[in-house]
């Protein structure tokens, strides 16, 4: 994909919230058009989502509490770069402490801008294969029961609606791609 270079110019950054795993900014640019324009923004230093594939096939899971909804959610193991990590370090540490499970092999099958229009967050989806128990280190917001189920029904899951979490369906579409073309 090819971009002209031109980019907005930032005229004015108004940091409103900093949190734990992000900020909110309300920044004043000019548009490469030369409209002027305002954004809320939410600054965010990435985030990892694993697919992990136990040797028979079934792929762990998480279902998780997430109280924005009110609702437990079907998800794969996921969670925030802390400042200065590499995606592929979280991806192992977020892995382990969600579920319980490390990798002999993490390959990187994407990443992804999950919502461009207003989140610079940029999501790193791994597969993991070579799966050996170990212990769960649960932080204690993080409400959730580790679950497996098979590759098709997840995907039937998707189809289904069953599964409305963006960066699970992601994931899982990304693993796909990457296992069929492999």
């Amino acid at each position: 994909m090819e971009s002209s270079g031109n980019k907005a110019r930032v005229n004015k950054i108004k940091e409103c919230y900093t949190g734990r795993n992000f900020s909110f900014t309300v920044e004043n640019v000019t548009l490469p058009n030369g409209y002027a324009a305002e954004y809320g923004i939410v600054r965010h230093p990435g985030s990892t989502g694993i697919v992990p594939v136990l040797n028979d096939g079934r792929v762990v899971m998480v279902r998780q509490y997430r109280h924005a909804v009110g609702e437990y959610m079907l998800e794969v193991p996921a969670g925030t770069l802390e400042r200065g990590e590499a995606p592929l370090k979280c991806a192992m540490r977020e892995l382990e402490e969600e579920t319980g499970f490390t990798a002999k092999e993490m390959v990187k099958v994407g990443a992804v801008h999950i919502l461009p229009s207003y989140t610079d967050e940029v999501i790193h989806v791994f597969l993991a294969r070579g799966l050996e128990a170990t212990a769960q280190h649960l932080d204690g917001d993080e409400v959730l029961q580790v679950v497996s189920y098979p590759f098709d029904q997840l995907m039937e899951f998707v189809r289904d609606g069953k599964i409305t979490d963006a960066l699970t369906i992601l994931s899982l579409h990304r693993a796909e791609v990457f296992l069929k073309n492999a």
